[in-house]
């Protein structure tokens, strides 16, 4: 395995006391491991205002954009919740740095590392005992602007009660035409997104799939498809109006959407790379974020 030399840290982008508090201690570790640290502008920012005893490295809090991050260190640690994550992810997505996350909100399905368990995890995975989640991306195109999601791709209605018409195609072969309020093109990692809500199935995250799946279809026969991971899915919106349709990117990137263009969407050629601790158990956190029940008594189960 892999040992880390230089560490980039990417904090929660909204406000929180604990995002300072544990930059502070994650700083303070990796510095007693001799592991170079560098910051992206939030980061530093709550670390100095959580520095209360004036022992900051000024190196340390010099803060870097997150591109110069992904060119600089050879893994970054997520501070936050699964939606600094998804932005941490699209931006460094060409770099192919690893991303580990440090979870300060709910149970989330992408960063698992509780702040409690942070120093025993950290020096485990500083000796290159972890384990490698790969993760695949999408990337959409229309009318020359690019995105990139690591959840899904969603073309919804916007501003309007009425439903909006959709066609798609998969690898050049016409799929079906819909009415509804949009749809959802995801990655297995989205299937426990907005996909889940939507009545799509839950992927394992390993598979080579893609999931499209209907938002509110006015069909009741309109059902979410599972297709190869290596198609090419086009989708074309019918009777365009400008103000009541909108396409983002894990719910955090809106991209502008021109009439008669097609939007285009593929697996992209980089992927996410996520580190998690020895032990790391995907069943586990789907049981305990969908509320599923545990092993009965009596068959040998504790």
């Amino acid at each position: 395995m892999h040992r880390f030399q230089r560490a980039g840290i990417i904090g929660k982008q909204h406000a929180d006391p604990q995002v300072g508090a544990t930059i502070a201690r994650l700083a303070a570790h990796l510095r007693a491991r001799d592991v170079a640290l560098h910051l992206e502008p939030i980061a530093a920012g709550a670390l100095l205002h959580a520095d209360t005893d004036g022992g900051t490295d000024p190196a340390a809090a010099a803060p870097l954009a997150i591109d110069e991050l992904g060119r600089t260190c050879d893994l970054i640690i997520v501070v936050g919740g699964d939606g600094t994550l998804l932005h941490a992810a699209r931006e460094l997505a060409d770099a192919g740095v690893p991303l580990l996350g440090i979870n300060l909100g709910r149970l989330g399905f992408l960063v698992d590392i509780s702040p409690d368990q942070l120093e025993q995890h950290l020096d485990a995975i500083l000796a290159g005992e972890y384990h490698v989640d790969d993760r695949a991306l999408l990337d959409v195109s229309t009318d020359g602007v690019a995105g990139r999601a690591v959840n899904d791709i969603v073309v919804h209605k916007w501003n309007s009660v009425r439903m909006i018409e959709l066609e798609t195609w998969i690898d050049g072969q016409f799929v079906n035409a819909q009415r509804s309020d949009g749809v959802i093109v995801s990655t297995p990692t989205g299937s426990t997104a907005y996909a889940l809500s939507g009545g799509g199935p839950l992927v394992h995250p390993a598979l080579d799939a893609l999931l499209i799946v209907p938002i509110c279809p006015h069909t009741l026969s309109n059902r979410p498809l599972v297709v190869g991971g290596d198609s090419i899915i086009e989708l074309r919106i019918r009777d365009f109006e400008h103000e009541q349709v909108r396409l983002t990117c894990d719910g955090q990137i809106n991209l502008p959407l021109a009439e008669g263009r097609a939007i285009v969407i593929r697996r992209s050629q980089h992927r996410l790379k996520l580190l998690h601790p020895h032990g790391h158990d995907h069943y586990s956190i789907l049981r305990a974020k969908l509320g599923w029940g545990g092993p009965g008594r009596g068959d040998g189960a504790c």
